[in-house]
C-alpha cells in the first residue's frame, strides 16, 4: 500500500525544470495544534447548546472562522508560486552539488515557508518577486545522482493548517571519482611536464577550485592576496595521454580515482590531456569544458 502510495504522489508531483503551483498542487489539513483546536471547537459548542447560552456559542463562531481563514490564508502561501530549478551536470565524490531553487512571484508578497528533505529542513521567507535558494548535497558515490523528493510547506499564521506540495525532480547530475595519487606514478608525470620558470606568464586571481599548489606565496607573504601562477604551455610540447589499462591498479574505481588525479594534475600545471577508458575516450583538450567532459566521462564509466 505504502509503495502504491509513493508511486501515486511521484506521478502528480513530478517535476521538470519549472513549475507554477496551482490549486491542484497544493494540499492542506489539520495540522498538530489544529487538533487541539477542534477540541476547543467542540467543548465550546457543546457548552453553548446545554447551557442554552449565546455568548459561548457566539465564541465557538469566533474561532470556527478563524480556522476557515487560516485555511485561506495558508493556501495562499503556496498557491501562484513558481519554481525553477537548476542543477550541476557534474559534481565529485567528497564534494557537495548544489540545488537552487529560483522562486518568482507576480506580485510582491511574504511568503514564510519551510523546506523540507531527508538532509534539510529550513525556514525561508519569500518577500522578493524573484529570490534564490541554494540547497547542497554530499555526493558520496560515484556514478549518477538523483535529486532527493523536495516537500514545501507552510503553517502561516496561526500554525492550526499546513498546506504542502512535493517535486519529484526528474534532474540528475553525474558525480566524478574523488581523486587518488600515486606517488611513484604522480612524481613521474610532474617531471615530465612541470614547467621552468623561464616559462611563467602571469599571475590571475585566486577561484575557488584552484588547487593551493598553483598559489603564488610569495605575495601571499607578503599581503597581497592570493595569485595563482599561470605558465605559457610549450607548442611542441607532446599531450599526456591517461589510460584506464595504465593505471597501477586491479580495482576499478581506484583506477578511476588515480586517473582523475592525473587529469587535475594536468589542469594545474596546464598541460594537454587525453582519456582513454574501455568503452569511450576523450580528445586532447585543455580547461574548464574539458575538465568537465573528463569528469562526465569517468563519472559514466
Amino acid at each position: 500500500m505504502s509503495t502504491l502510495w509513493h508511486q501515486w504522489l511521484a506521478k502528480r508531483f513530478q517535476f521538470k525544470k519549472i513549475k507554477q503551483l496551482t490549486q491542484k498542487d497544493v494540499l492542506i489539513f489539520i495540522y498538530q495544534q489544529g487538533y487541539l483546536y477542534l477540541v476547543l471547537i467542540l467543548i465550546t459548542f457543546i457548552a453553548g447548546i446545554n447551557y442554552a447560552n449565546n455568548l459561548i456559542l457566539g465564541f465557538c463562531f469566533l474561532v470556527s472562522a478563524i480556522l476557515c481563514i487560516s485555511f485561506y490564508l495558508t493556501f495562499k502561501q503556496l498557491h501562484g508560486l513558481s519554481i525553477e530549478v537548476s542543477v550541476k551536470e557534474v559534481g565529485q565524490v567528497g564534494n557537495s552539488i548544489d540545488l537552487q531553487l529560483h522562486f518568482q512571484q507576480s506580485q510582491k508578497q511574504s511568503r514564510y515557508l519551510w523546506i523540507k528533505t531527508h538532509q534539510h529542513l529550513e525556514k525561508i521567507l519569500i518577500s522578493e518577486l524573484k529570490q534564490k535558494v541554494i540547497l547542497s548535497f554530499l555526493a558520496e558515490q560515484r556514478g549518477q545522482f538523483h535529486y532527493p523528493t523536495l516537500q514545501i510547506y507552510s503553517v502561516y499564521p496561526f500554525g492550526l493548517v499546513r498546506a504542502w506540495t512535493y517535486f519529484y525532480f526528474t534532474e540528475y547530475s553525474w558525480i566524478a571519482p574523488q581523486a587518488a595519487f600515486y606517488n611513484a606514478e604522480n612524481k613521474q608525470h610532474l617531471d615530465s611536464f612541470e614547467p621552468d620558470m623561464d616559462e611563467f606568464r602571469e599571475l590571475r586571481n585566486f577561484q575557488l577550485g584552484d588547487t593551493l599548489q598553483a598559489v603564488s606565496w610569495k605575495q601571499a607573504a607578503r599581503g597581497q592576496g592570493l595569485y595563482i601562477k599561470v605558465f605559457e604551455q610549450h607548442h611542441d610540447q607532446p599531450n599526456v595521454e591517461i589510460h584506464y589499462a595504465n593505471m597501477p591498479s586491479t580495482q576499478h574505481e581506484e583506477k578511476l580515482s588515480l586517473m582523475m588525479g592525473l587529469i587535475e594534475q594536468c589542469e594545474q600545471i596546464q598541460c594537454r590531456y587525453a582519456v582513454f577508458l574501455p568503452q569511450a575516450e576523450l580528445a586532447a583538450g585543455m580547461g574548464g569544458s574539458q575538465l568537465v567532459q573528463a569528469k562526465k566521462l569517468l563519472a559514466q564509466a
